[in-house]
């Protein structure tokens, strides 16, 4: 079973005086990378959601957000320091009378904007345990949708690699009428070449070369060990999950058989088939790098 390391989730935790919102995204990364944002109200409480993550995603670039959305309603009581407003005003109308500067009209609306008259700061509100609960709880919902969305586009990645490895494997095999016809075309090329030089030369040496030759022109090994490479992919996509790096190792040796296979090819049709096996194999490299 493959997982991609790209997802993404959100949810949403509807508390009587405000919304949390709460984000997680990741992208493919060689190791765990991960980056939070967290209100202050829940500050205390980051390195629980820090161990949580990693311990669920484990790997890829992950960044994760938590922030609050005030609600706007008239049933919800907001705090005013009436100390110190009191002391304001007293403060101001002994201003008033000792300068002869006219007193405001509406005595409430300029107080309220005094500072530290009106207390609106998360900083000053205690985190209880029941809102902390139904925080988490919405924590681990965007964690399991990012995890869900992981699992969709692994399975996205398998049908690909699937369809790249059988094209491979069809391509592997229609090179075999090439590669029975190129032998004798490459002999009687070489031969008539020889016929053509004003020279006399050691038939019975040539036919050694010859033979020693084509031997390094045949193919039949890397064709063997990349049909095994085809199927030890299949099979460790197959296999439990955290594959990727494995999966991209197996890719590699693909490529040096492809590649080898390229450089003995010395026949037009052999080259196209070759230069088609590396386009899907680019297509699988570039995507093996998402996978878990």
């Amino acid at each position: 079973m493959i997982l991609s390391m790209t997802g993404y989730g959100k949810t949403i935790v509807e508390l009587s005086d405000k919304k949390v919102n709460i984000e997680i995204k990741s992208l493919n990364s060689k190791a765990m990378d991960l980056s939070t944002r967290v209100a202050p109200l829940y500050r205390e409480k980051e390195m629980e959601i820090r161990n949580f993550i990693a311990q669920q995603v484990e790997r890829g670039k992950v960044d994760f957000a938590l922030w609050i959305e005030k609600k706007e309603t008239t049933d919800v009581m907001v705090p005013i320091n009436q100390s110190t407003m009191a002391a304001y005003y007293k403060r101001l109308t002994e201003i008033v009378e000792e300068t002869g500067i006219p007193a405001p009209q509406d005595w409430f609306t300029t107080l309220l904007r005094m500072p530290d008259v009106m207390s609106t700061k998360d900083e000053a509100v205690e985190l209880s345990e029941e809102e902390w609960d139904a925080v988490f709880a919405g924590v681990k919902e965007a964690v399991q949708h990012l995890l869900d969305f992981r699992q969709q586009e692994g399975e996205a990645l398998d049908r690909k690699f699937r369809a790249n490895i059988a094209r491979i494997g069809e391509l592997l095999a229609s090179v075999e009428p090439y590669e029975k016809d190129r032998v004798p075309k490459i002999k009687e090329r070489i031969l008539d070449a020889l016929e053509k030089l004003p020279v006399d030369y050691d038939k019975n040496r040539m036919e050694q070369e010859l033979i020693y030759y084509i031997e390094k022109l045949d193919i039949n090994e890397e064709k063997q060990r990349l049909s095994n490479h085809l199927a030890y992919f299949i099979s460790t996509m197959e296999g439990k999950y955290g594959q990727g790096k494995k999966l991209g190792f197996i890719a590699q040796e693909m490529g040096r058989e492809i590649n080898t296979l390229g450089s003995k090819s010395n026949q037009a049709e052999m080259q196209r088939i070759v230069v088609q096996m590396k386009d899907e194999l680019e297509q699988i490299k570039e995507q093996v790098l998402n996978v878990m």
